[in-house]
């Protein structure tokens, strides 16, 4: 897969999860407190809110800070009025980029959109405008080392997986939104761990980048990933291995 995964990947090499951590539980705060104040506080009964809980826990999120953000969202604290936004727009070489955002004051953040798109080479486009490219789907990643590729595929398939595959030093599972939770309880059922558990978005077409454009989309990719208020940054590239490694040499 491309666009995603590729960015997942390479947000991970860089070391920016680890680097960015207050960042990052800011944001999945955010996740939480929406989640819980559309769907109420209880996980068993919630499902976002159980799979924005269990995201944060994956990142070492504090169990107080968690339960924080369940109660703001169920109105037992003050807490900020966010609403859920995407935006959508191109980047150089006319890639598609797709962002999920939280906040609490939307004419603020489509502004630093905007401008984020426009300092670094790209336009923010109408809603709309790159949707039509890209498609929900579930993701589990599982560290190798756990299970053999071929029990994993069965197991996973079994309980309604799209595709399974190695990647890297870790198998990444691809569902439809409907098999999503089907997937994740057989998983857990057998005790495996998972890196990664989450619903995205997936490109139906993508563009190949040279090392110039590749550089290029990658610098707007993290600076609009750097937004306190954006959750997700999605886009439909497709960068060539030695391409990649020459770009990550220099980071």
């Amino acid at each position: 897969m491309a666009g995603h995964s590729h960015w997942a990947n390479i947000a991970h090499k860089k070391g920016r999860i680890d680097a960015k951590k207050g960042k990052l539980f800011g944001k999945l705060s955010r996740a939480i407190i929406v989640a819980a104040r559309n769907g109420g506080g209880d996980p068993d009964m919630n499902l976002t809110l159980r799979y924005a809980i269990d995201k944060a826990k994956k990142n070492s999120m504090p169990k107080d800070n968690i339960e924080r953000a369940v109660q703001k969202g169920c109105g037992e604290s003050d807490g900020d009025d966010y609403q859920e936004l995407t935006y959508e727009g191109y980047g150089p070489a006319g890639v598609a980029i797709m962002c999920d955002a939280l906040t609490e004051n939307r004419n603020r953040t489509a502004g630093e959109v905007r401008k984020t798109f426009e300092v670094y080479g790209g336009n923010l486009g109408s809603t709309g405008c790159v949707g039509y490219l890209f498609e929900r789907k579930g993701k589990f990643m599982v560290p190798a080392g756990q299970i053999d590729e071929e029990s994993l595929f069965e197991l996973a398939v079994e309980a309604g997986a799209d595709d399974v595959h190695l990647d890297d030093e870790a198998y990444e599972i691809f569902t439809s939104v409907e098999a999503f939770q089907a997937v994740n309880e057989a998983l857990m059922a057998r005790q495996l761990e998972t890196e990664v558990a989450e619903l995205i978005r997936i490109p139906t077409t993508t563009v190949d980048l040279d090392e110039k454009d590749a550089r290029r989309v990658l610098r707007l990719m993290e600076a609009l990933e750097d937004n306190d208020d954006v959750q997700n940054v999605t886009a439909n590239f497709n960068i060539a291995d030695e391409i990649m490694e020459a770009v990550l040499a220099e980071a």
